[in-house]
């Protein structure tokens, strides 16, 4: 008998909808993207919601929730779209985007720039993480452990799991990972982690992972078996959408059979008031690309 199925879904930053109603919008844009390129990966899905799960750290850590219905019509707008449009794609594309990643590029590499940077939104995100990566009031942990407690269960289980870590979701999925590895010493194994709008190639954030300080193996996660990452085109989140570079030792050691970056990256067409925003998470699910590496990963036999 072939093992489970499980999706884990980590949220990015900021304050997020109660859990299960979140839950269920990420979900229907994932069977989106999912039935773009398998209609029949789809439906499996869809008969047995309970197998994605959400990581619904949000609510710990800022102490608060967002409405869903500010997204609710946008989200049913996304879901009947069949793609990005040319406009979509020329502001992605812009040279206004292309600027503005030349200067972020700059203050990751110098990070005396960062309170020189001209979007307040970057410097919130900043201040934000390093409340986490300084664990302070013990909220780094207390996040971790809302992930590691059901990776525990699954290991045990022996199920497959796919990780989805969406921007900081990523970062918490990656530390949660070393720590299983090297503080816990648990033996279980992510089937494949999927980072979407990650911030994990860039320096700012590597040399806050837990692990920096370590030398060879000690240093990365052993726990997963392979790394898929997808960038949309424009996301400066994802500053560096390379990251099997980044991570390339942890291939040379043996502790990960594969790191991929989906060539090119992808659209990110998920609009509201506010206009195009490349980075949002249903954006990304929606995606065929995104799809495709899920159904892929569902069908095959281990």
């Amino acid at each position: 008998m072939s093992a489970t199925n499980r999706i884990i879904y980590i949220p990015g930053k900021n304050p997020k909808p109660p859990a299960e109603e979140h839950r269920q919008q990420l979900l229907r844009c994932l069977r989106r993207g999912v039935e773009r390129a398998d209609p029949a990966v789809a439906q499996e899905i869809e008969a047995d919601s309970s197998l994605f799960q959400l990581i619904g750290w949000n609510s710990l850590y800022y102490q608060s929730y967002k409405p869903l219905d500010e997204d609710l019509p946008w989200i049913d707008a996304l879901l009947k779209q069949d793609g990005p449009t040319h406009e979509d794609v020329r502001e992605a594309l812009s040279f206004r985007c292309r600027t503005a990643w030349v200067l972020y590029t700059l203050a990751d590499v110098f990070n005396f720039l960062i309170p020189l940077l001209p979007d307040p939104v970057v410097k919130n995100t900043i201040r934000e993480t390093a409340r986490y990566f300084r664990n302070e009031d013990n909220i780094g942990q207390q996040v971790r452990e809302l992930l590691k407690a059901p990776l525990r269960e699954m290991f045990a289980r022996d199920e497959r799991v796919l990780i989805i870590g969406h921007s900081m979701g990523s970062v918490i999925a990656y530390d949660s990972l070393w720590e299983l590895t090297h503080i816990e010493k648990n033996p279980g194994r992510v089937d494949l982690f999927l980072t979407i709008g990650s911030p994990l190639g860039m320096r700012f954030t590597q040399q806050r992972l837990l692990g920096r300080r370590e030398k060879g193996i000690l240093r990365y996660p052993r726990n997963i078996r392979h790394w898929i990452n997808i960038a949309s085109q424009g996301d400066l989140t994802a500053l560096d959408p390379d990251l099997r570079d980044d991570y390339k030792a942890m291939l040379e050691l043996g502790v990960v059979e594969s790191i991929t970056d989906v060539d090119g990256g992808i659209f990110n067409y998920f609009r509201n008031d506010l206009g195009l925003n490349v980075h949002r998470s249903f954006g990304y699910l929606v995606n065929p690309r995104m799809g495709e590496v899920i159904a892929k990963w569902w069908k095959e036999v281990t």
